[in-house]
């Protein structure tokens, strides 16, 4: 593991500073931090290359973008907090607090424009050093320059910005920084967990840039599938309110004497389906499709439901207010959701309907890598739980096939057993599938089992990354509990029991507590794979000028040169290798990417 120097960067309104290996330097915001690029590239060049620290990607990434420094190493305050602490808050105060050991939820935070808030003490009159003089380094907590309390808490007008007034103290806060980023480097766990830590860290990085650049959407193809599912653009609400008595005269028609049924309330939904003897507990999709061969108007509410969701989410009012004018979808993006650990983003980029992907198309001169995960859950499972039968299946490109001959099943139900066993499903076909699935795989379904126990009284794991998911009953305690161990390949890295039991695991609730860290499990250690593996392009698909700009769930999409796509696929497909080598150190199993070239979105293999 080479040997890194931590650059700390902490940026205020006009200022900004730096705490590194060889001191502290801090002043105006856009020369500070050109200042800090320099000296990054001068200790690369001395062979001590650098892993900027911050408090947040999304606070310094663009000024680091704009002064051309290399990001490919950072540790994020927040993100580290998140994944060690579990959660989603991780703002200075928290992250600070939970790292020493301090209840987070008794820090102090600002009141804005109280008459005795404490705004900072004056400026020393005639201080003579200047405010890169490593003199500087840690004044002490509860002086006038400290941004750490008496008690241990951070200032809370440390933490909003209207303490650092001095470059002395802005430079305090950068070494605050550097402080608390070497403090969780102490605390996290083991070798994997840092490496979670780095690929978190990345991802946020990363987050930062597919806001800025984001996802190319040819605006007049998109136009014309909302046309052709809900009509044109309307003139104005009278047209709007026509153009939907179209859309829902296109039900109401199939069932003559229930016009008028308001199709968007799910109580008159069902009592027009039960008009023609359909009973029905919900009108959920799913629900639906069931009966599309009952009636006809199954499958006109089918159709309707798609048109609707286009035009109330997805239509003309998205378009033009997530779209820009170059034809780049945009939205905010996170690097965890707080839960289980993965990415989200805004404006419709996790959610948009199969329908508009033909809108996503590259650029002229460009084309798209797509490339998707292949069955990534049942074999991170097979690699966390290191069951050496499930770990053999995976060598197949199908592991289902070789799982239904382990089980004397169909391939439709061995795969209705393997997501039965991490989902929690028991009941009817699905029960009998799983108990012969138990018995075959002994070691992997024992492990689901473990993080279902935990969760039914009401504790917490940890990932194979080192991710903390507590459940509701458990809640996000900081730095407090002691870890069980679940057992995995290496002895277990997940578990433990946070606070009481929540009462006798045998309720309702209980049960899916259980069935939630069940998933949780595997469903953090796939995101963190899917997190180190997209750090991994992002760095090696730079020569080629090609960037990510779609990071959804298992799937990857790249915006490449035509002229390079054949070398991008090439090196996303060796950065899973690469990745799942890293991730998964000494294990036999197989991970695979459907990895296509395509000038759409709707184009990739599925």
């Amino acid at each position: 593991m080479p040997v890194t120097a931590l650059l700390a960067l902490a940026l205020g309104t006009g200022w900004a500073a730096v705490a590194g290996p060889e001191g502290t330097l801090a002043g105006p915001r856009e020369e500070t931090v050109r200042r800090a690029v320099a000296l990054a590239r001068d200790l690369t060049d001395r062979g001590l290359p650098v892993r900027w620290a911050c408090w947040s990607a999304a606070e310094v990434v663009p000024d680091l973008a704009a002064a051309r420094a290399n990001l490919d190493r950072t540790w994020d305050v927040a993100q580290v907090h998140r994944l060690r602490f579990g959660g989603w808050r991780a703002d200075p105060a928290t992250a600070w607090a939970a790292a020493h050991d301090l209840d987070p939820a008794a820090a102090p935070r600002p009141v804005a424009d109280d008459l005795f808030d404490f705004a900072g003490d004056p400026a020393p009159a005639g201080d003579p050093r200047p405010a890169e003089d490593p003199g500087l380094d840690d004044p002490a907590p509860g002086t006038a320059d400290s941004p750490v309390r008496t008690d241990g808490y951070l200032r809370p007008e440390a933490v909003d910005g209207r303490w650092q007034t001095t470059p002395r103290r802005a430079g305090a806060w950068a070494q605050t920084l550097a402080a608390l980023a070497r403090r969780q480097e102490q605390l996290v766990g083991g070798p994997r967990e840092r490496l979670t830590a780095w690929s978190e860290s990345a991802a946020a990085v990363l987050c930062v840039e597919l806001e800025r650049d984001g996802l190319p959407l040819h605006r007049a193809r998109a136009e014309q599938i909302v046309a052709e599912l809900v009509g044109p653009r309307p003139q104005d609400e009278a047209d709007a309110h026509r153009l939907r008595a179209v859309r829902d005269e296109a039900v109401w028609r199939h069932v003559p004497g229930r016009e008028g049924t308001d199709l968007r309330n799910p109580e008159q939904v069902r009592g027009l389906l039960a008009a023609v003897g359909i009973d029905v507990p919900d009108t959920r999709k799913h629900r639906l499709a069931a009966y599309q061969g009952a009636h006809p108007v199954v499958a006109a509410l089918l159709q309707w439901r798609a048109a609707e969701r286009i035009a109330t989410t997805y239509g003309y009012r998205w378009l033009d207010e997530h779209v820009g004018p170059e034809g780049r979808l945009r939205g905010r993006w996170t690097a965890c959701d707080g839960a289980a650990g993965r990415m989200t983003a805004q404006n419709g980029l996790h959610n948009l309907p199969a329908v508009l992907r033909p809108a996503v198309a590259a650029e002229p001169g460009h084309l798209l890598v797509c490339a998707d995960l292949g069955q990534v859950e049942p074999r991170v499972l097979a690699a966390v739980s290191g069951d050496p039968a499930f770990q053999a299946a995976t060598q197949a490109p199908d592991l289902y096939a070789p799982v239904a001959n382990a089980l004397g099943l169909d391939r439709p139900a061995a795969k209705v057993a393997v997501l039965a066993a991490m989902y929690g499903q028991t009941s009817g076909a699905a029960g009998d599938a799983l108990r012969r699935l138990t018995r075959a795989y002994p070691q992997a379904v024992g492990y689901l089992d473990r993080a279902y126990e935990v969760g039914r009284a009401g504790g917490a794991i940890r990932t194979y990354g080192g991710r903390l998911v507590a459940t509701g009953a458990a809640g996000a305690t900081g730095a407090a509990g002691e870890w069980d161990r679940l057992g995995g390949p290496d002895g277990g890295r997940v578990g433990g029991r946070v606070g009481g039991s929540g009462g006798p695991p045998d309720d309702a609730r209980a049960r899916a507590r259980g069935r939630f860290l069940r998933n949780a499990v595997i469903q953090g250690a796939a995101a963190e794979l899917f997190k180190a593996w997209a750090a991994t392009v992002r760095v090696a698909i730079r020569p080629y000028d090609a960037h990510i700009v779609l990071c959804l769930h298992d799937e990857l999409v790249v915006h490449a040169p035509a002229s390079a796509a054949t070398l991008v696929a090439a090196a996303v497909d060796a950065a899973l290798t690469s990745a799942a080598a890293g991730w998964f150190a000494g294990s036999e199993v197989g991970f695979r990417s459907a990895t296509s070239i395509c000038p759409t979105w709707a184009d990739a293999k599925t």
